[in-house]
């Protein structure tokens, strides 16, 4: 009990509460943040993947439990990735024990570091996807051919990445079920791959806490902190620009992995000074290709997709 009470478990609720407004904000960057937050606040490597599992399997409890009475998932794509997710996320934590030999923490460190970058490369290319979406004026459909074979592939490949580092059940899973599915209504993709992450998480969580077990000090900032931050940055998705926060997102999990496979602080921020001057000049050239404005911070790729399918759902009620 004393271990709640200390300054490094106030530090982890703080930042469980910010990372949990930016998850509420965009949906996104949850094992992706918090785990080298809690690494860079101190926590060895293998700790803080634990910790983090065990917490994201109760606060994405909550949203799958929304999105269970709102019915929105799609059952059946849920149940094909979790039948190949869900053996390789709990072997993750032996893996790591196994590859990791004398020196897991280090190992464990890389394979974070890599796995961040991966992640910032999945969310900008599902920014991409989403914009080219949009600006097509792709009908979405809430009913879809599921494939079984490659669906359940994504489930075993995205089970891997987060049972070993906690870090791609929002980035690989969603990129790959938009390459996919890509008439899958938005709150059909967000209600699935909510669903889906549950059981993958746990089974995660399940195999780190029985290799390395969890740190009570940390486990309930975590989710003392997590849970309201998510809930209050869900409120006020509607009145921020999504697409700027994703950008900087992408930005954040660059620097931090690179920061993590050991480049030099030089170089860090000689990266990071290069992304915050050329990234939006980039992403506008892109913006303008799609057939949008280069610069229109009231458009995020995202919300208009969302805006355009509740204003769909609500002539068909009409209708």
């Amino acid at each position: 009990m004393h271990d709640l009470f200390t300054t490094d478990a106030l530090s982890v609720l703080i930042v469980s509460f910010g990372v949990g407004i930016v998850v509420g904000l965009t949906g996104m960057g949850g094992g992706a943040l918090m785990t080298p937050a809690l690494i860079f606040l101190g926590i060895n490597p293998s700790a803080a993947v634990a910790n983090d599992l065990v917490a994201a399997a109760v606060n994405k409890s909550v949203g799958a439990g929304v999105h269970w009475r709102q019915g929105s998932p799609n059952l059946r794509l849920a149940l094909y990735l979790i039948a190949g997710s869900v053996p390789f996320a709990l072997a993750g934590g032996f893996i790591v024990k196994y590859l990791g030999g004398d020196d897991t923490e280090t190992f464990l460190t890389y394979a974070i570091g890599v796995a961040l970058l991966f992640a910032a490369a999945s969310y900008t290319l599902r920014m991409y996807l989403q914009l080219r979406i949009i600006s097509s004026g792709r009908k979405t459909s809430p009913n879809i051919e599921v494939r079984p074979v490659p669906t359940v592939l994504v489930g075993a490949l995205g089970g891997l990445l987060v049972g070993i580092t906690s870090v791609g059940s929002g980035s690989l899973i969603m990129v790959a079920l938009l390459l996919l599915y890509p008439t899958l209504s938005a709150v059909k993709l967000v209600g699935t791959d909510l669903i889906q992450a549950v059981p993958l998480v746990l089974a995660a969580a399940i195999g780190h806490v029985a290799t390395s077990g969890v740190d009570v000090g940390v486990l309930v900032p975590l989710i003392i902190g997590g849970t309201p931050g998510t809930f209050l940055g869900a409120r006020a998705a509607q009145w921020v620009g999504q697409s700027v926060i994703r950008r900087g997102i992408v930005i954040v999990l660059s620097l931090t992995g690179l920061k993590m496979l050991g480049v030099s602080p030089t170089w860090v921020g000689i990266i990071g000074a290069g992304l915050l001057l050329l990234g939006p000049l980039a992403w506008g050239l892109v913006r303008q290709t799609a057939g949008l404005p280069a610069f229109d911070p009231n458009s995020g790729a995202w919300q208009l997709g969302r805006d355009r399918e509740q204003s769909g759902s609500s002539g068909a009620e009409e209708r």
